[in-house]
């Protein structure tokens, strides 16, 4: 997937676009469903699958306060797309010039005039240019006059809930990965370098952990221990990871670390990636080390337990 930041003059380095819009955080299963649908109407008309997004979120530029957390770096969000068949991002820069655009003369100038735009796809409640106002029935109500298909992809529902980044959050927030895992198709992640920590995993409690820095512009599950599986250069393997303060400990800031299981190689340095199947029990301050102790013994327990059944 070749990635650009500026739309201009790619039209003379790509032939008949076809764009999907979205801000695409998470690369949920509602962004999953639109990814398809754009692949297979490029692939139909010999036109080149594109995504258009902005970065940062426009959020971050209107309204900073409230700018949620994201679900994926932008790396990772680049990879997800890239594995669904998109051949051309568009990662365009957000500034307030684009915020006044007016949505029609994005549509013109932009996607048809710079981009001569064959197909548009969107979501059924995404909105874009000045003040939100350019909406998929304003793309529709275009698209005879600018000579383009659009495509709308209706909500995408599980279990009777519309997949949204929304929701998904809130669920991650609250810990509740695996519900999470449901609408996003994959378990949610953290990604990072493994750096050194106060190493009280393996010489105090017996248990080394590698720990991972945390970024606050990304979504961290709720404090507490999870099951999770690791990936460590392409390799998987089980761990049960801790996120929060230990307070055990006394400890100010907030941490993830995890206990990969039957696992004794150095991992400073690299980089790991810790998938959160599930989460088993909230943060506690325990009355002694020893009692810590035993409280991971039944949180190991636990996760292999689930991995067992899941084998079955």
């Amino acid at each position: 997937m070749q990635v650009y930041n500026s739309w201009l003059s790619l039209k003379d380095k790509h032939s008949r676009f076809v764009i999907g819009l979205g801000n695409f955080d998470g690369v949920h299963l509602g962004h999953q469903k639109l990814l398809e649908e754009l692949v297979t109407l490029a692939r139909s008309i010999d036109g080149t699958p594109a995504v258009f997004t902005f970065h940062p979120h426009p959020l971050a530029v209107l309204n900073p306060g409230n700018c949620p957390p994201q679900l994926l770096s932008q790396e990772s969000k680049q990879s997800l797309i890239a594995k669904m068949g998109v051949d051309v991002l568009l990662l365009i820069p957000f500034d307030l010039t684009l915020a006044r655009m007016a949505p029609g003369d994005f549509i013109k100038k932009v996607l048809c005039d710079e981009l001569e735009s064959k197909g548009i796809v969107v979501g059924y409640n995404y909105t874009f240019g000045h003040c939100g106002r350019g909406t998929p029935d304003l793309l529709e109500k275009l698209s005879v006059k600018h000579d383009y298909r659009v495509r709308v992809i209706p909500p995408v529902m599980v279990e009777g809930k519309a997949v949204s980044s929304t929701l998904i959050r809130k669920l991650i927030i609250n810990g509740e990965v695996a519900e999470a895992a449901k609408f996003l198709g994959y378990y949610p992640f953290t990604e990072g370098e493994v750096v050194a920590g106060d190493r009280r995993g393996s010489t105090t409690l017996g248990f080394p952990t590698a720990n991972i820095e945390i970024d606050e512009k990304y979504l961290i599950p709720a404090n507490g221990v999870y099951s999770a599986k690791v990936n460590v250069n392409g390799d998987i393997y089980y761990g049960v990871a801790n996120i929060g303060i230990k307070p055990t400990f006394k400890c100010k800031s907030k941490n993830i670390e995890v206990h990969l299981l039957d696992f004794y190689q150095n991992l400073y340095g690299k980089q790991i990636k810790i998938n959160y199947t599930r989460r088993l029990r909230g943060e506690k301050r325990f009355a002694s080390p020893s009692d810590l102790v035993q409280q991971i013994h039944r949180d190991i327990h636990e996760a292999r337990k689930e991995w067992s059944e899941a084998k079955e």
